[in-house]
């Protein structure tokens, strides 16, 4: 494809043409997009020649980093042997095998099974027939209720959005559909009471899990989910008590338990899947982003043996699928991706190296007169903007939502060079897994830098 075209031109095709994901179409064509023409490593350039520090891994997914040939490759040989088969039709190819038995060997302790899908909202409507088929197939159809999160992200597909908690998007499609309820988030800034511990709070946050079953009747619930880190929420990382508990709970009542590791798997939290890093086994895993790096769509199911003993044994249809579950390029560059993980030991060097050197120089953070809490966990992290900081007893005032403290900062970050995402006044990067130290100096220096001049903007308000 030509990049023969100036900016001006790019974006008036664009406006012309492509409508973007979560947008506000007409505000867009307005500003113009932002043209993305070539990345390498951890940097993106754009149609101006201007180089940016990807912070967030494309979207929470390029893992291995942009460039790696061992993954064009297997892309290229694959396209070669064969572009393409599905997995209807009593039908298998190669790599959806050979990728299903890897992942398997990778995963926790039960887990031996994978249905594939195109993507993490595709494995949580999977979640949503799988889990109902379970009961049904046990004899109980009338455990059909899905307990979730507020302010959670499960996709944006009818049933994903649905099991999501974010309230825009329920304001609009009818959502969340039938047999969804939800829960508040362990946020201690939001819901934690005076002089309450980060343990006891984790506590208390898990027990409205229970309270849910109990007003839905645990014999109409059929699962929980959640994130072990909630991601696309602002980085919410809960307490230690509350997976644990989380686990008991669900274990008490006889629910499923599913982990959405799609940004937390394949070493986001330096272990492979955010559950061994928070201490609770699940019975269903889904898994997107990482599993390829970003660079070809690919998404999935692990499914624990509890649940797929029964799926297997009892016979008959499981009616759901996709064309491209299994996809064969797709099951080849994720086989090329988690040896490159292996090989360079990425997991390891997260949870050992750069997750911990990552913490240290956040912590450093909090000097910085905009800034209410800094927190990582593995390779996410999150810093709390805030007018006024927190001081002895008296909590940190917040910015008004007139003020879109985050999304100033936001527009600080791209003109100098550096992706960082706003979630409310929340700003959160996951770099790529191949961060360096020398790259984290490198990208502390920029957030500094954007820090700086928002509170220059923003001191006044």
């Amino acid at each position: 494809m030509p990049h023969t075209r100036t900016t001006a031109e790019w974006q008036a095709a664009d406006a012309a043409h492509f409508l973007h994901p979560f947008t506000d179409f007409k505000a867009l064509a307005a500003k113009g997009s932002r043209i993305i023409t070539k990345a390498e490593g951890i940097y993106l350039w754009d149609s101006e020649g201007h180089k940016i520090f990807d912070a967030m891994s494309g979207l929470w997914c390029v893992n291995v980093g942009y460039g790696q040939r061992t993954l064009i490759d297997a892309a290229t040989r694959q396209l070669e042997t064969l572009p393409f088969y599905n997995a209807f039709f009593q039908t298998a190819t190669p790599p959806a095998i050979a990728l299903a038995e890897k992942i398997a060997s990778l995963s926790p302790p039960g887990f031996e099974h994978v249905f594939f899908t195109g993507s993490g909202s595709e494995g949580n409507d999977t979640i949503v027939r799988m889990v109902r088929r379970y009961w049904d197939l046990l004899g109980q159809p009338e455990r059909s209720v899905i307990i979730s999160r507020q302010n959670a992200y499960h996709g944006s597909t009818m049933a994903g959005a649905s099991l999501g908690g974010m309230v825009d998007m329920h304001t609009q499609g009818g959502l969340p559909i039938p047999g969804i309820v939800h829960i508040d988030q362990p946020y201690m800034v939001e819901h934690a009471k005076p002089g309450e511990s980060r343990d006891d709070f984790g506590l208390r946050a898990a027990s409205w899990l229970e309270a849910k079953i109990l007003e839905v009747g645990a014999d109409k619930v059929a699962a929980f989910i959640g994130e072990p880190i909630q991601g696309a929420g602002g980085v919410i990382i809960p307490p230690d008590t509350y997976w644990p508990e989380i686990q008991r709970i669900c274990d008490k009542h006889g629910i499923l338990l599913v982990s959405d590791e799609v940004i937390c798997g394949f070493g986001r939290t330096g272990e492979w899947f955010g559950c061994e890093r928070l201490g609770y086994k699940p019975d269903l895993i889904t898994f997107a982003k990482g599993i390829t790096s970003g660079y070809i769509p690919l998404g999935g199911v692990l499914v624990g043996e509890r649940v797929a003993r029964v799926l297997i044994d009892q016979g008959g249809d499981f009616n759901h699928g996709y064309t491209y579950s299994g996809h064969p390029v797709a099951c080849a560059v994720a086989l090329a991706n988690l040896q490159l993980i292996e090989d360079l030991q990425l997991v390891e060097r997260v949870r050992d190296e750069t997750g911990p050197y990552l913490a240290k120089q956040y912590a450093a953070l909090a000097d910085h007169p905009l800034v209410g809490e800094a927190e990582t966990f593995g390779l996410m992290a999150a810093i709390r903007l805030v007018k006024t900081k927190a001081s002895g007893t008296q909590a940190a005032v917040p910015f008004g939502p007139e003020v879109s403290a985050g999304m100033v900062c936001r527009g600080h970050c791209f003109a100098n060079g550096l992706i960082m995402r706003a979630v409310g006044d929340r700003m959160i990067i996951a770099p790529p897994l191949v961060l360096t130290c020398e790259q984290i100096d490198e990208m502390m220096v920029l957030i500094r830098r954007c820090l700086d001049l928002t509170w220059t903007d923003l001191k006044g308000e």
